[in-house]
């Protein structure tokens, strides 16, 4: 079970509580308002690992189409 905590307490102790993650505590939940609205949780080897499989997956299929492309015509004006 994460502890929670609010988050005044949070921002009073942060970097204690960035610590005890760190050297595995485990998550901590930040509320604001009795609302959770945060996890602070320990990075480890296995985060980044996880990405690593992905690499390569993604291939364009034409490379002179424009990615960032919506490709609806539309114009622009300078007047305001």
């Amino acid at each position: 079970m994460a502890k929670v905590i609010p988050a005044t307490e949070f921002k009073a102790h942060c970097l204690a509580l960035l610590d005890e993650v760190g050297e595995g505590g485990g998550p901590i939940v930040i509320s604001k308002r009795g609302r959770p609205v945060a996890r602070l949780v320990r990075i480890g080897k296995a985060t980044r690992r996880a990405r690593k499989p992905l690499v390569g997956c993604v291939r364009l299929i034409d490379p002179d189409d424009d990615l960032l492309s919506t490709h609806v015509a539309w114009e622009a004006s300078a007047e305001k």
